[in-house]
Formats: structure tokens, sequence, C-alpha cells
């Protein structure tokens, strides 16, 4: 970074204004105490400011009234202002009440005013162990000769044998208290600046979807060019590397095998004894739960810009129609104008007149229209040809049932995929029933479907056969 670049960031970046700040030990403290610890993404207004109501009288209680003087909302619509940029304002769909959250830069900020302080120990061999884990990850990874990666994969089967021959001789090396807790802190501290990268990543597609409002708003060409131009910008960001890297992390994140493994292994981690002893934040146990509300917001940002460009598209069209009206309205105000002026005025003469021949034989003869004879005659009751019970033997698909069956999955575990669900309770009316399983998924408030991945769902018909259907991944969720 050369000075230039450097007195730029000093002027406008939100991170750099923050530490500048005449307030910033109260912004940073406040608002690490009402976003960051919770993991609240959006905090509404009226909330938001009776919290800082409450510290700001704490503080008056200490530091006298005049510090810190203005109203509690003053000082957020302040910190939410462009010129600053340290919290965003907005308006969720279908409410008038204001929300506030935390923006990317503030959060960094937040982040490395905490790393400022003293740890408990720095783990060093932690980090040495993931450097050479992910160097042979890339080196192993980009390995193109077979022999070569078949000659590895031998290495790491000698060592795994034998270990476990040592473990069974009776030689079990166990990880000692120290490296248990650098480990464990580790961990803390990924999964805690992977939430702040959520933040990032929202921020980008946000970014995107203001660009495509302020371009569709100023755009005077055609719509076919906008398109193009926009859906340029949403590939480029799908197909980077930060767009494929959220991608493969959501997707490993929505599997619900996943799930349950991490789940099982925090669980672990926080039972060990050294782990304890460092009395853990317990929503640790339920981080991957807050980065798939975190990856929510990021994929409903999505969705918005998705529905802008859609909204552009209906708007345009009703903008061509209205223009064909007010042509066709132009041309009978025209038709109006001119009915009382002579049609001289609109005869047209041409170059070259070519007669009109009608001859006479060319007429057809005259011919009498036959008259039709009704037959009265008496209408019988007829005889059915097939049997009308199929009308009245219609399947019934009692929805009340699978939601019970969907409740009580619900209630033993966090999340439950379709396929999952049906091995507990099969179908009892074939294809039927596996439709209103899917109908029932779109209406359910906590339900995912997943493109992607593909669940085979298999069954048996009234006549005993074995049918099957490959359907998206559906996964259900408290």
């Amino acid at each position: 970074m050369d000075f230039q670049e450097l007195a730029t960031l000093r002027h406008q970046h939100p991170a750099w204004r923050l530490l500048r700040a005449d307030h910033a030990p109260l912004i940073v403290s406040f608002l690490e105490q009402a976003f960051v610890i919770p993991n609240q993404r959006s905090i509404d207004q009226h909330s938001l400011a009776s919290r800082l109501e409450d510290l700001l009288y704490s503080l008056h209680q200490t530091l006298g009234d005049n510090q810190f003087p203005r109203a509690a909302s003053a000082y957020l619509d302040e910190w939410a202002d462009n010129s600053n940029g340290w919290l965003r304002k907005y308006y969720p769909q279908g409410t008038d009440e204001a929300h506030f959250e935390l923006t990317a830069p503030t959060e960094k900020t937040i982040e490395w005013l905490n790393s400022l302080g003293k740890r408990q120990f720095v783990g060093t061999e932690s980090r040495l162990l993931s450097i050479f884990e992910l160097l042979k990850q890339v080196v192993e990874g980009s390995e193109t000769d077979p022999q070569a990666r078949i000659r590895e994969l031998k290495k790491r089967k000698a060592a795994i044998d034998e270990e476990i021959a040592q473990i069974r001789e009776g030689q079990l090396d166990l990880m000692d208290e120290t490296r248990v807790r650098e480990r464990f802190m580790e961990v803390g501290s990924t999964a805690r600046g992977l939430l702040a990268d959520f933040r990032e990543v929202e921020q980008n597609f946000r970014d995107l979807d203001r660009e495509v409002r302020e371009r569709i708003a100023t755009w005077e060409g055609s719509k076919g060019e906008l398109l193009a131009d926009i859906f340029g910008d949403r590939d480029a960001i799908s197909d980077s590397d930060q767009g494929r890297s959220f991608r493969a992390f959501w997707e490993f994140l929505m599997s619900p095998s996943r799930q349950e493994e991490l789940s099982a292994l925090l669980q672990r981690a926080f039972d060990l004894p050294p782990v304890q002893s460092l009395e853990p934040d317990r929503r640790l146990l339920r981080i991957h739960y807050d980065w798939l509300e975190a990856g929510e917001v990021a994929q409903r940002t999505v969705a918005r810009l998705s529905e802008q460009l859609r909204r552009y598209l209906d708007d345009q069209a009703w903008l061509e129609n209205r223009r064909i009206m007010q042509l066709l309205r132009g041309i009978e105000s025209r038709a109006l104008t001119v009915r009382d002026q002579p049609m001289s005025d609109f005869v047209l003469e041409l170059a070259q007149a070519t007669p009109e021949l009608n001859l006479l034989l060319d007429r057809p003869l005259y011919s009498p229209p036959l008259k039709p004879r009704i037959t009265n005659q008496i209408l019988l009751e007829g005889e059915p040809d097939s049997d009308a019970d199929a009308l009245f033997n219609q399947t019934f698909i009692d929805k009340a049932r699978l939601l019970a069956a969907l409740r009580q999955s619900l209630r033993q575990r966090a999340s439950v995929s379709l396929g999952d669900l049906l091995q507990e309770h099969p179908l009892e009316q074939g294809l039927a029933e596996l439709v209103a399983w899917l109908d029932l998924a779109t209406g359910h408030p906590r339900s995912s479907f997943d493109e992607a991945a593909v669940q085979l769902i298999t069954w048996l018909d009234s006549q005993g056969r074995q049918r099957r259907a490959s359907i998206p991944l559906v996964v259900f969720s408290q």
C-alpha cells in the first residue's frame, strides 16, 4: 500500500473512520454487546434504542450527564448515516419499523480490536499443522501423475496400519490437555470468523443489487442489452472464487448428515475436561445453525436481485402495452377528426389501374334452401357402457397425518430430509402421498429445496411392485 491509498482509506473507509471517532469506545463496546456476542443479524429500532438508553444511563451515573447528551435514536441514526457506515438501517418487507444490522467493516474493526488484547496463550502448533495440512491438500490435489498419487496414498495407508498395530498392542497416543485447549480455541476463532465473512459476502451481493437498481433507473438503451449486462455481472460473481467457495460451503452445510456429524463432534469436544476448563461459550454448540441463518440472509439478497429483474421485465411489458394503446387511441382520435371531411381529399391515384372483370356466367345459380324434416321421437334411457365406480373411489391423502409424522420427527432432531422421513414413515398411498409430501414442503415455513442434490424414493404399489421416483433434496428444519 502506498501513501495515496492509505490517505484515501483514512478518509473513506468506515473501519478507519470508526477508529478515529470521538466516541469509538462507546460505539465499539455497544455494537459488540448488541450484535457480535449474541450473534444478532438484525435488531429493530425500538429494541436497539432501548438497550442503548440503558447503557447511556449507566455511563451518566459514572461519567456525568455532560457525556453523551444526545438521545439514543439520534446516535443510531448518526452511526447508520452514509458518512459513517457503521450500521445499516433498512425497512424489512411487510413492516414499517426500521431495523439495524452491523456492517462488514464494523465487524472487522471489532475483531481487530479484540485481537489487541492479551490472549490466554498463543497457539502456534495448531496453526503450523494447519499450514502443513493445507499445503498437502494443494500439492496432492494438483498432482497430475497417477503413480505419484498412488505412492502418497500407500504411504498414508502404511502410516494408518502402523497406528492400528500400535493401538492393538496397547500403545494409545493421546493428545495432552494443552494441545486440546489450543485446537479448541482455534476452532472457536475460525467459527466466529466465518460469521464475520458472511457479512462481507452478503454486502457484496447487496452492492450488486444496488448497482442493478441504479442501472435500471438510469438505463436508456434496449431491454436486451440491459439484461445481458446485468446477468453478465451476476454470472461473474457466481463464477468467481468467492462465489464458488460460498456455493460449495452452502452445499456442504445443507447436508443433514454433515449437520448431525458436526453437532456430535461439537458435543464430544465440549464434554472433554480440558475444554470444560476453558469455560467455553455454549453458543458454539449451535454455531452451524448460526451459519445457516447467516447463509440464508445472503441467499435472500440474491432472491431480491432476481425479484428486481422480474419486476423490471413486468414494468417494461406494461410500458410497451401502454405505448400500443396510446397509438391505437391516436388512430381512433384521428379518424374522428377527419370523419366529416369530403372523401375527395383522401382519394389516391394509381399509376396503372387494372380493370376488374365481372362476367355474368361466373355468378352461381340459385339453389333453394332445404327444409329440415323433424321426426317426433321418444328419447329412451340408455344403458351405461362402463363402470362409474371409479369416479367415486378417489384416493384421499390425510395431510394432518403427514404433519403429525413430521412434528414427531423434528422433536427428536433439528432437521430431517424427506428421504429419511419416508424411511421412518413409508409411503402408504404411493405416488399420490409423495406428491402430498412435496406440496406440504412447499408451504412449510422452514423447508428448503436443493436442486443440485437428488434423493431416490422407493415404495410398493397396490400390486406389490416396487416403484421409484427421483426428487430434489428436501430438508425440514425446526
